[in-house]
């Protein structure tokens, strides 16, 4: 889960903002909590520890560095995980859709993939995504040493599997599981 993001556009720690009556970081971790044995939330280095749900087996990941962005915090997350398989999605996902989440898991065992995205129109998704972790980890590092830090890299340059989106739409008709939260406004949808 990453959450070390500054929220500059939010204005104010999103994380911690209440949706339905709990902070907004619960939501995401509750529904990884669902497939995963163990959800790794990745953090600033810097700074307080966020609150988190007691229902889930939830550990906390610092980043190495300040202000490197999503790849690196990916690294972070990848660098702790004992699992082949890492699901990865931001902490401001409020509404993702644990029958996605579950068919990616699905085309991540079957399909011999190094990594599973979402389609959306003409593009991937960068999140939720499915990495291995041993040929994400290494393809993260290198793309870091070359000063890329946009998450979006990190599925192109690995062998990605991609569920189209009559697919996982079909199991999310309101593409919620894409919804993030980076303004205000954007909890009013």
């Amino acid at each position: 889960m990453l959450a070390g993001g500054r929220a500059t556009r939010f204005g104010s720690d999103k994380l911690a903002v209440l949706v339905d009556g709990v902070p907004l970081l619960h939501h995401p971790v509750l529904r990884l909590a669902e497939v995963c044995r163990e959800v790794l939330v990745v953090v600033a280095p810097g700074g307080e520890d966020p609150a988190l749900p007691l229902a889930a087996p939830v550990r906390v990941v610092r980043d190495a560095t300040e202000g490197e962005g999503p790849l690196a915090g990916v690294v972070a997350g990848l660098t702790e995980t004992v699992t082949d398989w890492a699901l990865v999605a931001g902490g401001d996902m409020p509404d993702l859709r644990t029958a996605v989440l579950l068919e990616m898991l699905r085309v991540a065992g079957e399909s011999g993939a190094e990594a599973v995205a979402l389609q959306d129109g003409d593009r991937l998704r960068p999140l939720p995504l499915v990495l291995r972790s041993a040929p994400a980890r290494e393809a993260a590092h290198a793309l870091l040493h070359a000063g890329e830090r946009r998450l979006r890299a990190l599925p192109e340059a690995l062998r990605t599997a991609v569920i189209d989106e009559p697919t996982w739409m079909g199991l999310d008709p309101e593409r919620a599981t894409l919804r993030d939260v980076d303004e205000p406004g954007d909890l009013d949808r």
